[in-house]
């Protein structure tokens, strides 16, 4: 068998704020609430609840930020895949009503948490620019717009002509500016989070995989490969991409498709000042979509779908690299040096799903490839859920947990699709 190809340290690994002391768990002991996996949502829960005066104690398999949450594009876009009226149909108007705010309010979650805690969290909040290749996308981009819009939010339609200029790129057709999103460094942002809990109360424990949930008289043993147990009243699961066999049938609810990203040296003031002049994310409309950044270092950074597996050589970028050059042919050329990839877990109506399958157990699942301001928001609605006991302070129902129709073949599916839009370069020619 082949070794695994070696990964360099991401973009995020190698200029992130040093990492707070997590220390593996060491012995056996007892903990009001125990949550199992130190990214955003679990970070964000812990903060909240130690905020309200419950001390949680998180357990993560490898250090904090590790998974998905250290190492996505750092985009902070607020909303969900969904429009405010198609929740409303969804949910009906109540629910879909609230659910929209909440979605809408995601990213001011992030930029909020920042400011109070004082994180050393490199950010920027200039707006989202999602990008329409298409005449179908135009008219997707302006229904998009217009209801937002209408709710409150800073959103308006860019013609072809402001496209290009505030992305650098000819290759749009028109696009919407959501003024609510902006950028940050997620690994630093994830550290100061583990911060700030720890800071109000909470234990963290790094190296600590929780190999076992059991459920003991009107509570919960959770035990670690270390051999050590918690003993607690209530655990909450928040594994998202990086989801095993922990719980029955939980991991075969998501597919949890590989985000690939690159990053170019730093680019000069020019070629700075050609693309995103004004410090804009962006990401587009097509179905494996592409979204792209500069970040504080003055690299431009590119991210899209890559293979399912985990990567085997450099070569499983070079679409990204190629696509680069497309977007932005003042870039053809230029030398990459940063290469990585992290999990998002994907539901398959594209939302988060909230379970409890037992007493005292919380499941959250299902970050979308949105997940820095959704599961900033998610962790403090659970919060406030496991303080109080009402429901209603959930943005969705509690569902039963529902595998994946033919889970593996679904797989398979996704990488030959992928693999398919790999060839076409994205659909830039």
């Amino acid at each position: 068998m082949a070794e695994p190809f070696p990964l360099a340290p991401s973009l995020w690994a190698t200029t992130a704020a040093p990492a707070p002391d997590t220390p593996p768990l060491a012995r056996s002991g007892l903990a009001e609430v125990v949550i199992v996996g130190g990214g955003f949502c679990g970070l964000s829960t812990a903060l909240h609840l130690a905020e309200r005066g419950i001390r949680p104690v998180v357990l993560e398999a490898q250090e904090v930020g590790y998974g998905g949450s250290g190492r996505n594009g750092g985009q902070v876009i607020p909303g969900l895949k969904y429009d405010p009226a198609d929740l409303v149909a969804r949910f009906g108007r109540e629910r879909g009503e609230r659910l929209a705010r909440f979605a809408g309010g995601t990213a001011d979650v992030v930029f909020d948490l920042i400011a109070r805690h004082g994180m050393d969290v490199p950010h920027r909040r200039s707006g989202w620019i999602q990008g329409a290749h298409t005449e179908v996308g135009l008219a997707e981009v302006a229904k998009r717009a217009a209801q937002w819009a209408e709710l409150g939010a800073p959103a308006r339609v860019l013609d072809r002509a402001e496209t290009e200029q505030l992305l650098g790129t000819d290759r749009y057709l028109g696009g919407w500016l959501d003024g609510r999103g902006g950028a940050i460094q997620p690994l630093s942002y994830a550290r100061g989070l583990a911060r700030a809990a720890q800071k109000a109360g909470a234990t963290i424990h790094g190296a600590s995989p929780v190999t076992a949930l059991e459920r003991t008289g009107s509570g919960w043993t959770v035990t670690t490969a270390q051999g050590e147990r918690v003993t607690t009243g209530r655990v909450v699961l928040c594994t998202n991409g990086y989801t095993g066999g922990l719980w029955p049938n939980l991991a075969r609810t998501v597919i949890a498709a590989n985000s690939f990203q690159v990053a170019t040296v730093p680019l000069t003031d020019n070629l700075r000042r050609s693309i995103l002049p004004e410090g804009h994310v962006s990401s587009d409309t097509r179905k494996l979509l592409l979204y792209f950044r500069l970040d504080h270092t003055g690299r431009l950074l590119m991210g899209g779908r890559g293979p399912f597996r985990e990567p085997r050589s450099p070569a499983d970028w070079a679409h990204l690299e190629r696509i680069v050059a497309k977007l932005f042919p003042q870039l053809d050329g230029i030398a990459f040096d940063h290469r990585w990839c992290g999990r998002v877990a994907i539901t398959r109506d594209y939302l988060p799903h909230l379970h409890e399958p037992a007493p005292g157990l919380l499941i959250d699942i299902g970050c979308q490839g949105r997940g820095v301001g959704l599961q900033s928001a998610m962790g403090r609605a659970m919060a406030t859920y496991i303080a109080t006991g009402d429901a209603g302070s959930l943005p969705l129902p509690l569902t039963p947990i529902e595998p994946l129709p033919l889970h593996g073949p679904n797989r398979l599916y996704v990488s030959a699709i992928i693999a398919w839009y790999r060839l076409r370069d994205g659909g830039i020619r």
